[in-house]
């Protein structure tokens, strides 16, 4: 066998699809096809069952899968040794970063990571927490920021900063009486709410929050983009809960009032997160620390 063969295979075993797999790595499905066949036979062995839904891994898939993914670790690890005799560190990261914070992120943490990993290259990409969990899962991800991630034994968080959440109404008019800088969580669940659909972390938050105090969120509609609820506050469609910097990517934020939630005060917790099964490689854990710098930085926090 050889590392092209084995890094196929375990693309393909982790996302449980081929032509997952094929657009991952950048390859044709046929020619996938082709070298997860010569690595079957050449071990002599089926490693992966095709079904209506994908690929499932037999028994002997599984071991090699192990051996795999600690092969390929290893020798990133090699060649990040290898870059270290030049006084530096390279190798790829791939993170993934929520919409609501990629905006204010995505520029600071470029230029943190180019001036502190010159020699190694950063993939970014924006998804909801769902989509990203399944990203550190299958390996199409190394690193994500995650709100309120549901415990996991395959994904490995750390608490990285505290926000808290704002109803987001369109501005009253001039010489309309305006709201008070506050309002209860009850009172927000009179209102008609534009919101993610769910799984999304933000939504499954307010529906818990709000069921412990007896009430229900009235749900007018579902958008899963922030900018799109923010339009459509500002059109008067509804209200949104999001946290305060959320408006920064708004193109003009004056349009929007913010009031804090109260009784109880409504947060969400932003973490760092890994998957468990990977061991992360020197670059990865640098630029964790790069993470935690510029967020705190932009945030004005203390991360852990």
């Amino acid at each position: 066998m050889d590392l092209k063969q084995l890094e196929y295979f375990v693309r393909v075993a982790e996302m449980g699809s081929f032509t997952r797999a094929a657009g991952l790595l950048n390859v044709a499905q046929p020619a996938l096809s082709r070298q997860i066949r010569l690595l079957e036979v050449e071990l002599r062995q089926h490693l992966l069952l095709r079904n209506g839904r994908g690929v499932s891994v037999t028994e002997a898939g599984k071991v090699l899968l192990d051996h795999g993914r600690g092969i390929l670790h290893q020798v990133e690890r090699a060649r990040e040794d290898l870059s270290r005799v030049g006084g530096t560190l390279a190798g790829r990261v791939t993170l993934g970063l929520p919409p609501s914070i990629a905006k204010m992120l995505t520029v600071p943490l470029t230029r943190a990571f180019r001036a502190q990993l010159p020699q190694a290259s950063l993939s970014i990409s924006e998804g909801l927490t769902f989509s990203m969990q399944e990203g550190l899962r299958t390996g199409r991800l190394d690193i994500a920021l995650l709100y309120n991630p549901a415990p996991s034994p395959e994904i490995d968080t750390v608490p990285l900063m505290d926000e808290a959440l704002f109803l987001i109404s369109s501005m009253p008019r001039a010489g309309a009486a305006m709201s008070q800088p506050c309002t209860r969580l009850k009172d927000v669940a009179a209102l008609e709410l534009i919101m993610p659909s769910r799984p999304n972390a933000l939504r499954m938050l307010v529906e818990t929050q709000m069921a412990a105090i007896g009430c229900k969120p009235i749900i007018c509609l579902e958008i899963d983009g922030i900018s799109a609820i923010l339009d459509l506050v500002a059109d008067g469609a509804g209200h949104a809960i999001l946290p305060g910097h959320a408006l920064a990517g708004a193109s003009k934020p004056e349009n929007y009032l913010a009031q804090a939630i109260v009784e109880p005060a409504l947060g969400s917790k932003l973490t760092l997160a890994t998957a468990s099964a990977r061991t992360t490689t020197l670059t990865q854990q640098a630029m964790l620390g790069v993470i935690r710098e510029v967020t705190g930085q932009v945030f004005g926090t203390q991360t852990g």
